[in-house]
């Protein structure tokens, strides 16, 4: 399966050797292991925040996902990068913590409904990237999984719907809502702006 690529975050800086580092991790070297969380953290930490509704939630996934990654780096067989292995480490615990934390798992619900095509054209706007991430934290806790698993981590409808117990149908019905949302919202905002600098003209 292709992924999207996030060099940013999964390659690791050319002076630091991933095998010798994870090596002294397995040894229970507390510099190697301060050396791999710093490097990928802060990526890591945005990762989670997309899929939680406050920075509180994300810490938590974070330190929860760190502890997959210690546990079973042992696991880790170099094949791939080792960002990309853990990435999807991060995606799993924030899914699991979703799952199994009532203020989420009340809004997680998917139902069967047909899915309603939605234009494939981008609106355009003008918006910045955070603002766009900051809308789509605003989508009710299902939308913003699959959109999340479909629009950023690359996820098919198929995987996305063995992750989280439903049909792919299921899957491509909401990620159509989710993103028929979003670009009403994104025009929105886009005609905000534009009459705010009418105004201010």
């Amino acid at each position: 399966m292709q992924r999207k690529a996030y060099r940013d975050c999964q390659n690791a800086e050319p002076h630091m050797d991933e095998r010798q580092l994870v090596r002294e991790c397995l040894k229970d070297k507390p510099e190697a292991q301060r050396q791999l969380y710093e490097h990928y953290a802060k990526n890591m930490l945005g990762l989670c925040y997309r899929y939680t509704k406050s920075l509180k939630d994300a810490e938590d996934v974070l330190q929860e996902g760190f502890v997959k990654v210690f546990l079973g780096l042992k696991q880790y067989k170099f094949e791939g990068e080792l960002g990309a292995w853990i990435r999807r480490i991060m995606v799993n615990t924030a899914l699991n913590y979703l799952k199994r934390n009532r203020k989420y798992r009340q809004e997680m619900f998917f139902t069967e409904q047909p899915l309603h095509p939605v234009a494939d054209d981008n609106p355009v706007v003008n918006l910045q990237a955070k603002e766009i991430a900051d809308l789509v934290r605003q989508l009710p806790p299902g939308y913003q999984t699959i959109f999340n698993l479909h629009a950023v981590e690359g996820y098919t409808h198929v995987e996305i719907g063995e992750l989280l117990g439903i049909s792919d149908g299921t899957s491509r019905s909401q990620y159509a809502r989710a993103r028929a949302i979003l670009i009403g919202w994104m025009e929105e905002m886009e005609t905000e702006n534009k009459k705010k600098n009418y105004a201010g003209q």
